[in-house]
């Protein structure tokens, strides 16, 4: 009982210093490292102002074609309960925004995203975690087995129920619905830090 008092004790202390601006600092080459990437936009937000919401869910499961066609995607990855909890472990959060301009091929996110999120992992950010964009392409198919690739699968956003134009908007970040293929579409990753 008294190893769980401290460390509820520890986590209040830690809150607190995050609070007052103590605790560590995200190194600016992690930032640079994902604009060098091709990342629009960068920003280091709360955890707590990341929106989760349960419509969320429902749009992946009755609107993509790639509900439940891999690992990283519903109804295996983090249900939106699990997400909340999740975020609840975390204080800040790197918002990181890419276009895909009409006519290119998507960026690789999940490999830009997953070498940032090991980058910090090294630096001390010990709790470290990415959440990509859109379905894993890193493979032609899943087994829906064992993934090959687990240094870099991670669900989407989306698929964890993250309301990610809520979030993008709250940062005064573009967001807007996608309604010809001729468009950019504005794509964002989450990397959670501490």
């Amino acid at each position: 009982m008294r190893s769980i008092l401290n460390v509820v004790s520890l986590c209040s202390i830690f809150k607190s210093m995050v609070s007052k601006g103590k605790a560590k600092k995200i190194d600016d080459r992690h930032k640079q490292f994902l604009l060098q990437k091709g990342a629009r936009d960068v920003v280091e937000i709360p955890a707590s102002s990341v929106v989760v919401s349960e419509w969320v869910l429902m749009k992946c499961k009755f609107g993509c074609d790639g509900y439940g066609q891999c690992l990283t995607c519903p109804p295996h990855s983090p249900s939106p309960k699990q997400m909340r909890e999740i975020l609840a472990d975390y204080n800040r959060a790197l918002l990181v925004h890419f276009v895909r301009e009409r006519g290119k091929r998507w960026p690789s996110l999940r490999k830009i995203v997953g070498a940032a999120e090991r980058a910090l992992f090294l630096d001390g950010f010990e709790r470290a975690w990415a959440l990509a964009a859109g379905p894993c392409y890193l493979c032609q198919s899943c087994t829906m087995d064992v993934c090959a690739h687990p240094e870099l699968a991670r669900p989407s956003m989306e698929a964890c129920g993250i309301d990610v134009y809520s979030t993008a908007h709250a940062f005064g970040l573009p967001l807007k619905v996608v309604t010809s293929r001729d468009q950019p579409i504005d794509l964002y990753c989450l990397i959670l830090v501490d």
